[in-house]
C-alpha cells in the first residue's frame, strides 16, 4: 500500500481527512407536491421528513430492479437529492414521465454546487470550530452553516467507518471552503482511499455494486426501505421478499487470503460451480488483507463460507463473512 494511501487513511480514521465528491449527482425539487411525489416514487418515508431531515433511499423500476441509489435532504423550500455520477439526467427524464398534475418542479443542480466530503472523527469539531455552530446531526440530518463567510449545507453523511459529513456549497464558493478546510487541518485525500474506506465499511456504491441488474432486495439495504409508507414504484417485489419470499443471490462480504486483490467482476466459485462475482475489492488497510464485496448464492451466504475467486490471473480462497468488515469507530 503506498505510504500516501496509508497516510490518507490514517487521518480519515484518527483525524479528518478531505475528500472532492462533486462529481455526484445533484438535483433541487421545487413546488407544493415535491415531497408528496417523490413519496410514491422511492422506497423510503420522503413525505415525513421536516427541514433538516433526510433519508437514504433507492429509485426503482416496477419489477423492483435499483435505478439509482440516492440520498434526500429536506429543506423549509425545497428538497436536494444525491445521486450516483452522471445519473442525474436519465433520473430526471424517468420522473417527468410520471409528473401529472403534481406541483413538483426539478432541476438538475451538477454544476449549481460542489460537494466536500469530511470523513474521520475530527470533521465535526473541525466545522463545528471554523462554524461557530453545535452540529449534533442525526445520520442524513443537514444545516446550513457559514464557512469563511460562504453558505455551506453541511450534512452528516459517514462514508466509512468513522462519522463524517457532506458539504455541499455554491460553485463560487467552493475553492475558497476548500482552502479553509485544508488550512484548518483537514488532510486532502484521493478516490482510492475513499474506495478502501466505504468496502471496509460495507458500504456499496452505484454502479459498481448495484444496478439495474439487480433487485433492491438483493442488495440487503433494509435501511433504504420503508415498509409502512405506502405504496412507491416496484413496492410489490420489495414486499413479496420480505413476507412471502427469499433472495437467490445476495451481496455479501469476502475476506481473501493471499496478498493479490481480485479483479472486479471476478468469478465466485464452490466445488467447481460458479455461484457469484466480485463487484469491488481493494487491500484493506485495517485487516492488512484483501477484501470484496460480491454477489454470493443463496447457499453460501453463511458467514464462513469456503469460496473460490477466480479472474484473469488466477485463482484464490476466500471466504463469506457478515458485513461490515470494520466496525464504526
Amino acid at each position: 500500500m503506498p505510504d500516501d494511501i496509508t497516510r490518507q487513511y490514517r487521518a480519515a480514521r484518527e483525524g479528518v481527512a478531505l475528500f472532492e465528491r462533486s462529481s455526484l449527482g445533484k438535483v433541487t425539487v421545487t413546488g407544493r407536491d415535491r415531497q408528496t411525489f417523490l413519496q410514491g416514487m422511492l422506497t423510503n418515508d420522503v413525505k415525513g421528513l421536516g427541514p433538516g431531515q433526510g433519508v437514504a433511499a433507492a429509485f426503482l423500476d416496477a419489477h423492483g430492479k435499483v435505478m439509482a441509489l440516492l440520498a434526500v435532504y429536506a429543506t423549509a423550500d425545497r428538497v436536494l437529492l444525491e445521486l450516483p455520477a452522471s445519473l442525474t439526467e436519465k433520473t430526471l427524464q424517468t420522473l417527468d414521465r410520471y409528473l401529472i398534475s403534481e406541483k413538483a418542479y426539478f432541476e438538475a443542480a451538477d454544476e449549481a454546487f460542489a460537494i466536500v466530503s469530511l470523513q474521520g472523527p475530527g470533521a465535526r469539531p473541525l466545522v463545528e470550530r471554523l462554524a461557530g455552530a453545535t452540529l449534533d446531526l442525526p445520520p442524513y440530518g443537514h444545516a446550513e452553516v457559514s464557512l469563511d463567510g460562504a453558505p455551506v449545507r453541511v450534512i452528516n453523511r459517514a462514508e466509512g467507518p468513522a462519522p463524517g459529513f457532506h458539504c455541499w456549497v455554491s460553485a463560487g464558493h467552493a475553492a475558497a471552503v476548500r482552502s479553509v478546510l485544508e488550512s484548518a487541518g483537514a488532510v486532502v485525500a484521493e478516490a482510492e482511499t475513499l474506495d478502501v474506506l466505504r468496502v471496509e465499511a460495507g458500504q456499496p456504491w452505484y454502479p459498481q455494486d448495484v444496478d439495474d441488474s439487480v433487485i433492491l432486495p438483493e442488495t440487503r439495504l433494509e435501511s433504504l426501505v420503508s415498509y409502512t409508507k405506502g405504496c412507491y414504484i416496484g413496492q410489490e417485489t420489495v414486499a413479496r421478499v420480505k413476507y412471502r419470499g427469499h433472495v437467490n443471490r445476495a451481496l455479501s462480504g469476502l475476506v481473501v487470503e493471499g496478498e493479490r486483490v481480485p479483479d472486479a467482476g471476478a468469478r465466485l466459485t464452490a466445488e467447481g460451480k460458479e455461484v457469484g462475482r466480485v463487484t469491488s475489492a481493494v487491500r484493506s488497510i485495517a485487516l492488512g488483507r484483501p477484501i470484496a464485496l460480491g454477489y454470493v448464492r443463496r447457499e453460501h451466504f453463511e458467514p464462513g463460507s469456503a469460496l473460490g475467486v477466480v479472474d484473469g490471473t488466477g485463482e484464490q480462497p476466500a471466504r463469506v463473512v457478515a458485513l461490515p468488515f470494520v466496525t464504526p469507530s
